[in-house]
């Protein structure tokens, strides 16, 4: 199964564009443990002030610009493109966000991971990336497994790739059979097979599909990969289901 989600399903709040990925014809405005995925482009200087979280897992994604995080639990760290950082909120979390974007405006994701179950311990996790881009190889992010430093309570996978011009491409080997995957354009267009073109913030939902990725004018992609049958909790803040 392929399912094309276009970048104008995203609803925006100034300069974040907010995307539930679950399928208008479905219960749940998530897919599996994935609740919610932001795509943020701030120009200039801003702060969003200290604010709660409560059973998200929120993967700070920023590919420009700079971010000065401080946080309840007493951290206080500049992320950029070569940082990372996940947050585990658990029961409750307050985080505030000092964003640069002078120099470059400041464009990444604040990807919102659905918890294994709720009232966790609060945790912060930081992760320095060894290069800037993954150039046409997938580059394992988080995972549930010792695997990575950044670590999911819930059955959750991302990787990421820029792929060069007139290049193709397909997916790594998943972790686990019968895995659900969300392939987001970042930046850049592919063609999925030959018939299928998605363009900046498209994604495509899978399910037991292999497929070949082609770009002519490079891309850089997100994988998501989730288990829906693994256990996760559903009534997080802002990862949680918003539909009845």
């Amino acid at each position: 199964m392929l399912q094309k989600i276009s970048g104008r399903t995203f609803r925006d709040h100034g300069p974040i564009k907010i995307l539930h990925p679950g399928p208008e014809n479905t219960g749940d405005s998530g897919i599996g443990s994935i609740g919610r995925i932001d795509h943020a482009t701030f120009r200039g200087k801003q702060t969003i002030r200290m604010h709660p979280h409560v059973n998200d897992e929120i993967l700070s994604y920023f590919r420009t610009g700079k971010v000065k995080h401080s946080d309840s639990e007493g951290f206080s760290e500049d992320l950029g493109p070569k940082k990372i950082m996940l947050m585990k909120a658990g029961k409750r979390f307050y985080h505030e966000e000092e964003i640069d974007g002078v120099a470059e405006p400041h464009e990444g994701l604040q990807i919102f991971i659905r918890p294994g179950e709720k009232d966790l311990i609060p945790e912060v996790i930081f992760q320095d990336l060894d290069e800037l881009y993954s150039e046409n190889k997938w580059r394992l992010l988080a995972s549930p497994s010792e695997e990575t430093k950044l670590r999911f309570s819930s059955q959750t996978w991302i990787f990421d790739t820029r792929l060069s011009s007139d290049s193709s491409f397909e997916l790594p080997k998943l972790p686990k059979d019968n895995l659900t995957g969300l392939l987001y354009v970042y930046q850049g267009s592919v063609t999925i097979n030959p018939e299928l073109s998605l363009e900046k913030n498209d994604s495509l939902i899978f399910r037991d599909e292999k497929f070949t990725i082609s770009t002519s004018t490079g891309a850089e992609l997100v994988l998501f990969l989730t288990d829906e049958n693994s256990p996760i909790f559903k009534e997080g803040m802002y990862s949680g289901n918003t539909r009845g």
